[in-house]
């Protein structure tokens, strides 16, 4: 195969050129780890100092937390210094690669109960903000979640004209049209990073997300005697005997300490009952409607509430329990994270027992706050110690837990549809859109696998090409937002050197698709799938070309060795754009505008003048030489050929009058990727086929059409005499 991507290495056979590719690959990844090594993650820019001129008298900014990387925000009242909140930096909490590969930081102020006072933008690297909409947008949408709480669910929607709906827990905010993955991944990073301060400094559950917790159903109420609640589990029942609880301590020094229950094992130690009160069906029914009421009146939304009712000798509420405060006799964990309950001190009347026999000895009522992340969908499990001492002056301390779950049925609660800010919402949000990708992509994988009936027929062939490219221009680009970009190169080194995951790309289901497909066929075919079908700026270049020979505007086509040193130009940007990215990350950013792609297919043209002449300059002269910036500017594309030489097939047919004599699809091929020995140089190819319905045509191919006359010739035969 005759290599032409430049001087240096054009007289390498194929075999010598991968063996060594493989090498340079190998010192890249040794220097990449090199790299990895030396380089430091990005962390926080701010400064007490800064953060005083930004909020300054009456709040005063104490000092940063040793183990939080939090600044608490103090009020100046009259006679104290009130805290109202902590301010923050997302880079030191949830550094999350944006699709540069560099984490956006946002300056992030909340206040005791979790709710937003401030989010402003510290430093981005999102190319769609950068010379593209620029960050008014992003500036304007990071405002939205001013006086939003971390107990509601937000959720990012487009097309909302700037308005923000709240509704009960539920928050819509106006995303940006053309940056869709970006403003999700910096709504990941805001809460991601909110939800840690929250845990650490004003209790909420570790681990749990209030988005993503089930919420009690308001509208349902049934009624149900509490005989009946009892009998269908409502209420939680259990009894522990004497038996059980010695049983427990057996063959520890706590066994036989307690008399009575060796004496009497039959007796009840605890006869224990416990309601989910706060949920309408078993609180309006336990309680007088007096006693249902004050319980609402002291429950914030969010908020639950546990009724713990006993009797027996051993009672929740101990001689030394001070109500308003946490029970030390009774605990409530869920998927094994304590969850504290706290004493609301109220005295509720029961209604009537209608039978139960409660005559209860204890009642108490116990909240859970809504910021600790109490799941009604998920099991409760109860935790029931039970301590004995063995001796006098320093007594041992032998304890037992008793255990027991309950389970709220499904019908009292929703729970949410998907966790909409992070990726798997979104994919979930978007699945018709990788559906029709999916199809779309199938489709062509099919084509090109059975490309000697594809190209059968010239005319069938150009209708499904010209429908495929509209298809890529239309779907895949302007409306999926799916055109792939050197920026996909440049932000996995990003976030490789800072050491950071490359779960960003997971926001954006079309390039991830796209991705995956695109490095199936690189192994396969070669660049030229990408390239030649699946590139919605690709796509555009080749209609405005047909526009061009429609005008009849002259086609140019370059010399041979014009051609080939033009080509080499793009590999020049690829490494300028690469070397940029590990030394110089900020030029990284202006170099990757070299893509006319935001402007002609994120952007839609809609951009300052200078962005615009230039993708419109670029499109003007694909009508002239085509494909130009394909073919000898674009660092994806080079990328891509470089990659591509390891496919495994050869796959454009070839007979040995290719190229001697036969120079018909050399001459046609605009691409100008086949050699004057008939050779195809795949790493130009950019897979239209052309060659491949000529040779299929015994109307075009000189062979075929040489065969064909021959075989029209009818032998002369003597007559006999």
């Amino acid at each position: 195969m005759t290599n032409q991507s430049g001087p240096a290495i054009a007289s390498l056979p194929s075999t010598d050129f991968r063996y060594t590719s493989a090498i340079i690959v190998r010192q890249f990844l040794a220097g990449l780890w090199w790299l990895l090594i030396a380089c430091p993650a990005l962390a926080g820019v701010m400064t007490r100092d800064a953060l005083v001129e930004r909020y300054p008298v009456p709040y005063i900014v104490g000092e940063k937390d040793a183990a939080t990387p939090v600044w608490p925000i103090f009020q100046q009242d009259a006679t104290e210094n009130r805290l109202i909140g902590y301010v923050f930096e997302s880079i030191d909490l949830a550094p999350i690669p944006g699709f540069s590969g560099v984490p956006v930081n946002l300056l992030i102020a909340i206040d005791t109960k979790g709710s937003f006072l401030d989010v402003r933008v510290l430093s981005q690297h999102e190319p769609v903000f950068l010379d593209g909409l620029g960050e008014g947008p992003l500036t304007s949408f990071v405002s939205q979640y001013k006086s939003l709480s971390l107990k509601q669910n937000i959720r990012i929607v487009t097309g909302g004209n700037g308005v923000r709906n709240v509704s009960g827990d539920t928050v819509h905010l106006d995303g940006v049209s053309k940056a869709t993955a970006s403003v999700r991944i910096i709504n990941q990073t805001i809460l991601s990073s909110a939800l840690k301060v929250a845990r650490k400094k004003l209790g909420f559950a570790e681990g749990r997300d209030p988005e993503l917790i089930a919420r009690i159903r308001p509208d349902v109420s049934e009624s149900h005697t509490i005989k009946a609640l009892i009998d269908t589990g409502l209420i939680k029942h259990v009894v522990l005997s004497n038996a059980d609880i010695e049983k427990k301590f057996s063959g520890s020094n706590g066994s036989g300490l307690d008399a009575d229950a060796v004496a009497h094992p039959k007796d009840a130690f605890i006869d224990l009952y416990l309601a989910y009160v706060s949920v309408p069906s078993i609180g309006r029914n336990l309680l007088h409607e007096s006693a249902w009421n004050k319980l609402k009146d002291r429950l914030e939304p969010g908020d639950q509430a546990i009724l713990v009712m006993s009797k027996g000798r051993y009672s929740i509420i101990g001689d030394d329990f001070i109500r308003g405060t946490a029970p030390d006799r009774i605990a409530l964990k869920q998927d094994q994270l304590p969850i504290e309950m706290r004493d609301l001190n109220l005295d509720l009347a029961l209604k009537e027992d209608q039978g139960a026999g409660l005559g209860m000895e204890s009642i108490a009522v116990f909240r859970i706050i809504s910021q600790a992340g109490l799941d009604p969908s998920r099991p409760l499990d109860f935790v029931l110690p039970v301590t004995r001492y063995k001796g006098i002056v320093y007594p041992e301390k032998i304890s037992r837990d008793f255990i027991f779950s309950f389970s709220l049925p499904a019908r009292f609660y929703t729970v949410p549809e998907g966790d909409n800010k992070s990726w798997g919402g979104i994919w979930h949000d978007r699945w018709g859109e990788i559906a029709i990708l999916v199809i779309g992509l199938a489709i062509l994988s099919l084509a090109l696998a059975l490309q000697k009936r594809l190209v059968a027929q010239q005319r069938r062939f150009a209708i499904f090409r010209n429908i495929y490219l509209l298809f890529t221009l239309f779907f895949i680009g302007w409306y999926a937002q799916g055109q792939l970009s050197i920026v996909n190169f440049t932000s996995v080194l990003q976030a490789l050197i800072a050491g950071r995951s490359l779960g960003f790309f997971l926001y954006d289901p079309m390039t991830v698709t796209l991705s995956v497909f695109v490095c199936i066929s690189l192994v396969i075919w070669g660049r030229g799938t990408f390239c030649g079908w699946l590139c919605p700026f690709g796509a555009l270049q080749e209609f405005t070309a047909k526009i061009g020979k429609l005008l009849k505007i002259p086609q140019i086509r370059l010399k041979p060795k014009t051609d080939q040193r033009l080509k080499g130009i793009k590999y020049l940007v690829l490494a300028g754009v690469l070397v940029s990215t590990f030394f110089a990350p900020d030029l990284t950013d202006k170099l990757v505008e070299v893509e006319p792609f935001k402007t002609a297919i994120t952007l839609n043209f809609v951009r300052s003048w200078p962005f615009v002449a230039y993708a419109l300059g670029l499109l003007v002269a694909s009508m002239f030489v085509y494909k130009f910036f394909c073919r000898f500017l674009c660092p994806y594309g080079a990328g891509l050929a470089l990659l591509g030489r390891f496919r495994i097939l050869d796959w454009i047919p070839r007979r040995k009058e290719c190229g001697t004599p036969c120079q018909t699809c050399r001459y046609q091929c605009a691409y100008q990727a086949i050699t004057p020995d008939g050779k195809v140089h795949y790493d130009e190819c950019f897979q239209c086929m052309e060659c491949v319905v000529i040779y299929a045509s015994d109307e075009r191919c000189a062979p075929l059409m040489l065969e064909k006359k021959r075989a029209r010739i009818i032998p002369i035969q003597d007559e006999p005499i």
